[in-house]
């Protein structure tokens, strides 16, 4: 395949590069930066204004249809532009799960309702959503959830789905409008039948959040308890009961174009950690520079492969190293982040602060251990691959 961008990609590439430069140098500098792994709490409302601005001048959802509000750019032109987001220090987006998770599965597999209802929130940045898949028992074996929904007529006679359940590691909960909900409308059923994909509000009685205070001290993550929680009988995507299809629709998002923003992103995290060496003196050490140099070939064995994987993608086919993907990047980025402990050396053993607040390669370093596992355990990703991809007899019970 042909890894050059043509010329008007690369004329879309200098739009987003000087809108990015000329916004994030203005009155939005001081979130430039910030809200990455391990800083997602940090100036969660500044961040939000920034959503906003982004969703006014339409560099949300740049690849949805055009029908439905987006810009129908092509795929190479949203990793172009996730690629400029990361280069110019673009913060953690808090519409990320709305954006590459939930708007993609509603234009999939919404109706026309819920396409008119929940997309231009995301577009606008006005409304945040979180996601309600893992479970105390249902981690890497998703299909276990617990949660349930029945079907009840509310006081003022409408149907609602009323939920009972405990989701965990649930991202942004804390501040989120709607979360979707994968759980079980039909307890008898198969356990990967008998799911539905309920969008429930998160502003109200019935539901209770628990942060998780991480390694690093922050709390990104949340626990969230169900306890008769309401929503309309039609805020249910696809059909009910077929659940599963559509959950892994969405996680099939999930490893779309921003993959090449994340890897512009460690690259930026590459940069610091060479900068970090060389203030120290540990380029002379020869370990070292032979492991910053590996970090650099990893880096971009990482993109070529991600390149490759995209164009099937781009024609709708998902592909052995698509399902690779996820198990290359989660093993690179936590390399990357104990390379950077190292090149601090006796110094990553202390607090950088008041309070002993985290330096950088700390943080990275703490945060990177969880890459391994969210999303899919190394483990799990290796027996998908083998059994999905490469067509193996599936792993002994």
């Amino acid at each position: 395949m042909d890894l050059r961008f043509s010329d008007d990609d690369e004329a879309f590439r200098r739009e987003a590069r000087e809108w990015l430069t000329e916004r994030l140098t203005g009155d939005f500098a001081v979130v430039r930066g910030r809200g990455g792994p391990g800083d997602e709490h940090e100036l969660f409302d500044e961040r939000a204004a920034w959503e906003r601005e982004l969703g006014a001048s339409r560099w949300i959802g740049i690849g949805w249809p055009q029908e439905y509000g987006g810009r129908g750019l092509s795929l190479t032109q949203q990793v172009i532009f996730y690629e400029e987001y990361a280069r110019a220090g673009g913060p953690g987006r808090v519409g990320i799960v709305g954006e590459g998770l939930l708007g993609p599965t509603i234009v999939h597999f919404g109706d026309d309702s819920q396409k008119r209802r929940f997309l231009p929130g995301i577009l606008s940045g006005t409304e945040i959503w979180c996601q309600g898949y893992s479970e105390p028992n249902a981690g890497s074996d998703l299909a276990n959830v617990q949660t349930r929904a029945e079907l009840a007529t509310s006081p003022g006679g409408r149907d609602e789905w009323v939920v009972t359940g405990q989701k965990v590691w649930t991202s942004l909960a804390h501040w989120a409008d709607w979360c979707f909900v994968l759980c079980r409308t039909d307890s008898d059923a198969p356990k990967h039948k008998g799911l539905s994909y309920l969008l429930v509000p998160m502003r109200q009685d019935g539901i209770e959040i628990r942060p998780i205070q991480q390694i690093t001290g922050t709390s990104e993550f949340n626990e969230v308890f169900f306890d008769g929680a309401r929503t309309p009988s039609e805020n249910v995507v696809g059909a009910v009961d077929d659940g599963w299809r559509v959950a892994m629709g969405t996680l099939a998002f999930e490893r779309g174009a921003s993959t090449l923003g994340q890897q512009a992103e460690f690259e930026n995290e590459l940069h610091s950690i060479i900068e970090l060496a060389r203030k120290s003196g540990r380029t002379t050490d020869p370990v070292v520079r032979q492991r910053l140099a590996d970090a650099w070939i990893g880096l971009h064995i990482l993109r070529y492969n991600a390149l490759r994987a995209l164009a099937p993608l781009e024609r709708g086919q998902i592909t052995a190293l698509t399902s690779v993907a996820k198990l290359a990047w989660a093993s690179y980025h936590r390399g990357l982040g104990e390379l950077g402990l190292d090149v601090l050396g006796a110094d990553g053993a202390i607090g950088d602060g008041p309070g002993d607040d985290l330096a950088p390669p700390q943080r990275a370093f703490l945060y990177s251990r969880a890459d391994t596992i969210y999303g899919g355990s190394n483990q799990v990703q290796r027996n998908v691959i083998g059994e999905r991809a490469l067509g193996l007899p599936k792993e002994p019970k």
